[in-house]
């Protein structure tokens, strides 16, 4: 299943040729998964509170289309990869056009509050992780 995110471009993440930073790409990325994590019902300070945590441990990005202020774009978000204690989330950002900007693999770990992988406690591994779902 896909998973929809949608916000509008501002000017502080824009560069000095109007376009959105590369940088910010990373963020954008980053308020999808979570919004994504939302939308399935994933309890994330749960998880946080009980000593558990999700760390980014990879991100292949292509940057494909600008974006520029005032943009319109949507983040669509899907899990692609699922293992014991890790799993891969492809994303693509378009602009109100359909224009691809960026699009991008993110490979996360589930890991304890020491930074040791851990499986995801069965309370907090809900429907829409994994690819399957």
């Amino acid at each position: 299943m896909k998973y929809y995110t949608t916000f509008k471009v501002r000017t502080y993440e824009c560069d000095s040729y109007n376009h959105v930073n590369n940088a910010v790409y990373l963020n954008y990325l980053e308020y999808g998964r979570m919004d994504y994590l939302q939308q399935i019902g994933f309890d994330y300070n749960g998880i946080v509170k009980d000593g558990f945590a999700l760390y980014v441990s990879h991100v292949d990005i292509y940057y494909k289309t600008s974006a520029v202020f005032g943009d319109e774009l949507t983040i669509e978000t899907y899990p692609v990869k699922r293992g014991a204690v890790s799993g891969t989330i492809h994303q693509i950002i378009k602009n109100q056009n359909g224009s691809v900007c960026a699009e991008a693999d993110v490979t996360w770990a589930s890991v304890t509050t020491e930074g040791r992988p851990a499986k995801i406690p069965a309370e907090y591994d809900v429907k829409g992780l994994s690819p399957e779902d």
